[in-house]
């Protein structure tokens, strides 16, 4: 069965495979910022007096939480390249060799980023972002929870990601959804704990009580995340050890600095793309919180906690896409078939942009009605309309982005993805962003605008690189 699943990959109609191995990927994503947005929906049906700071408090815990996530996921990402073109020139031993070292990465920064990120919860909140009032205070000790337990969502990455490199798109998907369903279980018996908890949800009140749990409202959330991760690692690493046999034996299981550096090649201009990525996300929720919010009065902060979420749904899917691009594209290069892994960049990318959009039409047509399952104040509501009015139509930009970056990053050329990102953040995104707060009377939608534009010059960007192809030449670094 593997050995057919590889021979798909190498060899099958390029269409149909990439169909066939993205569709899952795209769909497991999709369905795991499905289950966050079923997180926002518990932490909205929290009293009134706490919904507003909640909703706001998550948006911003969200994107810190994910500026290590995206070191962390460099490191999969350059483990990943390395593995899918061993894979398909079949050198095993250098598959165990490259999954074993980069876990060992993963090991060291969770130690690293958890004790940072914990430790400094209160200065990030507060002081970097500029925070306020009960949203600053919620977010510090939500955030504190998740950046201590970060270990489980880098290993978890890591260990899909692994899989997915190998060829295998389903197993890890039904890993990752059968995790966020456990952790909605989770996130209802902790958010209400003993009660009071809205009627749906009253069934949980009996357990929480023979058990001992407290009502810990938006906190609960964090604790059910950390440890739905944890129990899903168990099952991955059987997989790993016994499907893929990815573990070496245990006199090779010391650090190799070789190895070690050959990923940390690729890995660091990918970690620094994704955090120079989430740190342009934060750098707009930075300036409407410091412009656009007083002491007394969240809302603007609100709005975008809102809207992330549903941000999150257009760059996830664009994430599984963009996966399916990275395996094929290495796996093929391997395999010394260039043109095939060329092509499957294309392809991959035309697979994103139809999907998203259908998504930006769904937003554009029900986004009124998503948004109120959130928050039913009619304020943050529509500054969240604003935005996504002007945003999601960008969302096909931002998809061609993030396909194509992939699949340059199959190839290794990661430091070319690197400096994409960083040409359109420092030359587009953060001067039009200070241009419409200083020259605009700081609107809003000035502000949402520069952020759709930053898509758009961004799928530029990659689709001139792409096309041009000198990206190809990367591959010889990871042998």
């Amino acid at each position: 069965m593997a050995a057919d699943r590889d021979k798909r990959i190498l060899e099958g109609p390029l269409s149909l495979e990439v169909a066939r191995f993205g569709t899952p990927l795209a769909i497991g994503m999709a369905l795991q910022t499905t289950f966050n947005l079923v997180d926002a929906y518990l932490i909205a049906r929290l009293p009134a007096s706490e919904v507003g700071a909640a909703v706001g408090a998550i948006g911003i815990c969200d994107q810190v939480s994910a500026l290590g996530t995206i070191v962390s996921y460099g490191v999969s990402t350059a483990a990943a390249t390395v593995l899918a073109q061993r894979k398909g020139a079949g050198d095993h031993e250098g598959v165990q060799r490259a999954a074993w070292q980069s876990m060992l990465i993963i090991g060291a920064l969770s130690l690293v980023l958890g004790l940072a990120g914990g430790l400094g919860a209160e200065f990030l909140v507060r002081d970097v972002i500029g925070a306020k009032g009960d949203v600053a205070s919620i977010a510090t000790s939500y955030l504190r929870i998740m950046t201590a337990g970060s270990f489980s969502i880098f290993f978890l990455l890591q260990l899909t990601n692994v899989q997915r490199a190998l060829g295998s798109a389903k197993t890890p998907v039904a890993l990752l959804v059968a995790g966020n369903v456990f952790n909605v279980f989770l996130a209802v018996l902790l958010i209400f704990g003993q009660g009071p908890a809205p009627p749906i949800f009253e069934w949980a009140t009996p357990i929480a009580r023979a058990l001992h749990i407290p009502r810990m409202g938006m906190v609960g959330a964090a604790w059910a995340s950390v440890i739905a991760r944890c129990v899903v690692l168990l099952p991955n690493v059987i997989i790993l050890a016994r499907r893929f046999d990815v573990f070496p034996p245990p006199g090779n299981r010391g650090p190799d600095l070789t190895e070690i550096r050959r990923i940390a090649s690729i890995a660091w201009p990918s970690s620094a793309q994704f955090f120079l990525r989430i740190s342009a996300m934060l750098f707009v929720n930075s300036l409407v919180a410091r412009l656009f919010t007083t002491q007394d009065d969240q809302t603007a902060t609100t709005a975008m906690g809102l809207v992330f979420r549903l941000d999150t749904m257009a760059l996830f899917v664009a994430m599984g896409w963009g996966t399916a691009a990275q395996t094929f594209v290495g796996q093929n290069l391997g395999a010394n078939q260039e043109p095939r892994a060329k092509a499957s960049g294309w392809i991959t990318m035309g697979y994103d942009a139809g999907t998203n959009v259908v998504l930006v039409v769904l937003v554009l047509a029900y986004g009124a009605s998503i948004l109120r399952v959130f928050d039913d104040d009619p304020v943050p509501v529509g500054l969240a309309l604003g935005y996504l009015h002007v945003v999601a139509p960008s969302y096909v930009a931002l998809g061609v982005g993030i396909v194509l970056g992939n699949a340059m990053a199959g190839a290794g050329a990661t430091r070319t993805t690197l400096a994409i990102d960083a040409a359109v953040i420092v030359g587009v995104q953060v001067p039009l962003c200070v241009l419409a707060v200083t020259w605009f009377h700081g609107s809003l939608r000035s502000l949402f605008q520069c952020v759709a534009l930053t898509n758009v010059a961004s799928a530029g960007a990659y689709a001139v690189v792409y096309a041009h192809g000198r990206w190809l030449g990367a591959t010889s670094r990871l042998r």
